[in-house]
């Protein structure tokens, strides 16, 4: 039976599983939203390893699905705030907007510092900008024969976890890309959208509440935790 750790917890932070679309994490930092409880907000520094920042992008609360980042920079949605900008910038990030129509760059572009996968229908000019400012290789791909690269996959500087339906072709893609270990699996008993509903990196993993010991397992393992027991 795997219970919860400080490296790994099960926990509903913003009242539904979906914490990858509302908070960003990276082994430096986390970015959430303004009207996030001060206990949740502890909870996840505790278990991260990190200090959070209270922000937004582009004024909304998705900063998950709004923003991709990692230890070298972060790229965010075209529709940013200056303020914004301006406060990620004090905190020594590398910031550019994605570049199109296309706002929720979080839910396209899974990402360590080792190497990027991005959705296919992302233009030559928006994989250069995602090159340059997180300073990483780019390779272009649907996955699970969807677009939404972001959205399937958890993946830190240690390990990977990636929607149950990936092919093992998939998976060694992936594993070639981030230069890291992983697994395919579930959280939230069931739920494949793994990026969308698990907040990640090198130090811990939040999980959706009703995840169940056997997907608790499974993340441990695939994200490099098992290393540190």
């Amino acid at each position: 039976c795997i219970r919860d750790s400080n490296m790994l917890r099960r926990i509903n932070i913003v009242d539904n599983p979906n914490i990858g679309v509302f908070i960003l994490a990276t082994d430096d930092l986390a970015v959430v939203p303004y009207n996030l409880l001060d206990e949740k907000v502890k909870l996840i520094e505790e278990t991260l390893e990190v200090d959070a920042v209270k922000s937004s992008i582009s004024g909304c609360n998705l900063i998950g699905s709004l923003a991709v980042a990692n230890s070298n920079g972060i790229v965010v949605s075209p529709h940013v705030l200056d303020r914004e900008v301006k406060q990620f910038e004090e905190l020594g990030l590398n910031v550019a907007t994605i570049p199109g129509n296309y706002t929720a760059v979080g839910n396209i572009v899974a990402a360590n510092d080792t190497g990027a996968i991005v959705s296919p229908f992302l233009s030559d000019e928006a994989v250069k900008v995602i090159e340059d400012t997180l300073d990483v290789n780019v390779e272009s791909t649907s996955m699970v024969g969807s677009d939404i690269i972001g959205s399937l996959i958890t993946v830190t500087n240690k390990g990977f976890l990636m929607d149950k339906n990936a092919t093992e072709t998939e998976v060694d893609f992936a594993r070639d890309v981030f230069g890291v270990e992983g697994d395919i699996g579930t959280v939230g008993r069931g739920i494949s959208l793994v990026g969308a509903c698990s907040l990640a990196n090198s130090s811990g993993a939040i999980v959706a509440k009703e995840s169940t010991g056997p997907e608790m397992a499974r993340v441990e393992e695939a994200l490099g935790f098992l290393d540190d027991l």
